[in-house]
């Protein structure tokens, strides 16, 4: 077979435009005939035509308030040297809230304001303007007023004032029908056993669930395997069927990427092929009329894809354009190289610190969904950029609320579990704010802290002269600044091996063994330091080693790495490997800290964590990982006027 090559290779922005100007000229884009819906079942949907009120509201004059309803002539000269006196029932009649206002009066005062001097006689020391405390007739809707225009999408408070505008039904766009397409013949159902080589089917949920945000109905159909007939067919079927059709995977260049040459045989290609990262196999096309968009199979590029070229067609199709994101300004807290060319979309995690909102990068794997959970934004780097450099400022897209943002403890340095369950236990004393925490190991810690960039750092860096933790590196990497050095947890590293031990290791000995892959972490992480200090101390080469440049940056990462089989054996905590069910060769106990500049000590901050660390609860979830110690937790260890 030919190989296939991608037709383009455009910036978003044309190949956008060109697929909206197509889909215009030839009619696709527009919404489909009205619906007639009652305005209570309306929430989300988008007005076709204007909403004109039937009725005034109010349609009567209305007291505003308890009181009594009067004539204001009658109250004219009233004050507290010549009070005026008024007949009850006659001159001053009783109304309450909502009342229609008796004939002829125009007024009412309030009841607090009433001084009866009889039981049917009130006394008054002061005039009253006509229509005090009165609404008037259309004081909110006046009959045949334009109460919503067209392309408005309802929301509750629109509700209430068509209702009260006297109309029980409107005219909306219809909701497009968008239909999704699971392709490949690796697909199981959530639910399904899986064995080696299965996929769970999980991206048309997560885009139905898109669409269905946006207003459209979307239309989840049964995995088709990699077949150009079974795809053709399938397609054809859902163009039929839905107004909008998604065809997720496939849309790259390999042998089994059906998807282009379907769509080209079925209908027209316009482009394929956008200079995006993630996300460049995306195909826009057209197929009898109606858009059929190729969206790749990797989660965070099919995310994008969807974000970037099917919101814009629903929102069309609904008569109206998506809402401009949220954005700010935040300072890269590490340098963010990105290939010139290709506009990449850099997920990340902010908090301010001081007056300035940092942001940190998250994994950048077009498979790794989880950076799309635990990023709070995202940055653009311009296709002809080659990225920013730490502490360079960036435009960045919110993906959470700016306040939620601002309520952020940013924990920058190294990667202990413990954290999470930390954030955890944040989140439901404090419902607002949330934990920031970036794994760049303990170096990488300090010197986020010497550029103000956190609040504090997860540190456990082992002096090999001293054996002592954390303090001679916090005086070499910071001087002249003030921190305190408070401990989280004494933890259990190890060696995490496969279940069984199949390679029957004994210890970090067995590491330079021909027969042996090791995973390593990252340069700066303090297990690394503990591990060369080991070796150092039992006289191993390190080049020896296999796998010791094979590097990750979290202790999951590293027992996930030997669950999988890429490796034998890591250096981590226990907790990891008790997680994940495989075997734990202790070889000490350390200490993980965390540094906290005093310039954030007494901030809600550092305060909401230490309160959270106090808790007993967050103490015993910790321990129930395994590994555990938390004698200290919570305790100052060091700060600089000891």
């Amino acid at each position: 077979m030919k190989q296939k090559v991608y037709l383009d290779d455009l910036p978003w922005e044309e190949a956008l435009e060109r697929y909206l100007s197509y889909l215009r000229e030839a009619g696709s884009l527009s919404p489909g005939r009205p619906e007639l819906v009652p305005v209570e079942k309306a929430l989300g949907r988008v007005t076709a035509t204007p909403v004109y009120a039937i009725v005034s509201s109010p349609h009567y004059h209305a007291s505003a308030m308890d009181g009594l309803a009067v004539r204001s002539a009658d109250t004219y000269g009233a004050s507290e040297t010549a009070p005026k006196r008024l007949k009850v029932g006659e001159e001053a009649i009783a109304v309450d809230t909502g009342d229609p206002l008796p004939e002829g009066f125009d007024a009412v005062i309030m009841i607090e304001d009433v001084h009866y001097v009889q039981p049917d006689v009130i006394e008054i020391i002061s005039a009253v303007p006509p229509w005090q405390h009165v609404r008037v007739v259309g004081e909110d809707v006046v009959a045949t007023e334009m109460i919503l225009p067209a392309s408005h999408r309802i929301r509750p408070v629109d509700i209430g004032a068509v209702l009260a505008g006297g109309v029980n039904s409107i005219y909306v766009h219809p909701r497009p029908r968008v239909a999704i397409l699971p392709t490949g013949t690796e697909l199981v159902q959530p639910g399904a056993e899986l064995k080696p080589g299965d996929i769970i089917e999980y991206n048309s949920r997560m885009l139905g669930a898109m669409v269905e945000s946006w207003g459209a109905v979307p239309l989840r159909k049964e995995i088709t395997a990699d077949n150009f007939e079974s795809l053709k067919k399938a397609v054809h079927d859902a163009v039929d069927e839905a107004d909008v059709v998604l065809v997720n995977a496939g849309s790259s260049a390999g042998r089994e990427d059906f998807t282009a040459g379907v769509i080209a045989s079925l209908g027209k290609v316009l482009v394929h092929g956008v200079a995006i990262k993630p996300g460049k196999p995306v195909i826009l096309g057209e197929v009898r009329g109606k858009p059929v968009v190729g969206v790749p199979g990797y989660p965070v590029s099919a995310y994008l894809g969807l974000e970037l070229f099917v919101k814009p067609v629903v929102y069309g199709k609904l008569g109206t354009v998506p809402p401009a994101p949220e954005k700010i300004e935040a300072v890269v807290s590490r340098k963010m190289f990105s290939p010139l060319g290709v506009e990449e979309f850099v997920r990340v995690k902010l908090g301010q610190v001081g007056d300035k909102v940092i942001a940190t990068p998250v994994s950048r794997g077009a498979g790794v969904l989880t950076s799309l959970v635990r990023a709070d934004g995202i940055i653009r780097v311009p296709r002809l950029s080659e990225g920013y450099n730490a502490g360079e400022a960036a435009p960045v897209e919110l993906l959470r609320p700016a306040g939620e943002i601002r309520e952020t403890t940013v924990i920058i340095g190294s990667h202990d579990i413990a954290l999470d369950v930390l954030a955890n236990f944040l989140r439901q004393k404090y419902p607002a704010a949330t934990l920031s925490s970036a794994h760049v190991g303990s170096l990488g810690g300090l010197a986020a802290l010497r550029r103000g960039e956190a609040h504090c750092a997860g540190v456990h860096l082992l002096d090999e002269e001293t054996g002592d933790y954390n303090v001679s590196y916090i005086k070499r990497y910071l001087p002249g600044i003030k921190v305190y050095l408070v401990n989280l947890v004494y933890r259990e590293q190890g060696l995490i091996l496969a279940r069984g031990n199949p390679k029957k290791i004994c210890g970090l000995e067995d590491l330079v063994r021909e027969d042996v892959r090791f995973v390593n972490r990252q340069r700066g992480a303090g297990t690394r330091i503990l591990l060369d200090y080991r070796l150092k101390e039992m006289g191993l080469d390190p080049a020896r080693i296999r796998g010791y440049d094979y590097e990750e940056y979290t202790h999951m990462a590293v027992a996930a790495a030997v669950k999988a089989g890429a490796a034998d054996a890591g250096l981590g905590i226990r907790a990891a490997a008790q997680a994940l069910d495989l075997d734990f060769i202790g070889i000490g106990e350390e200490r993980y800290d965390l540094c906290v500049p005093a310039g954030h000590w007494d901030t809600p901050y550092i305060r909401r964590l230490l309160e959270v660390m106090a808790m007993p609860e967050f103490q015993e979830e910790v321990r129930k990982l395994g590994g555990y110690d938390l004698r200290d937790c919570g305790r100052v260890m060091w700060h600089n006027d000891m």
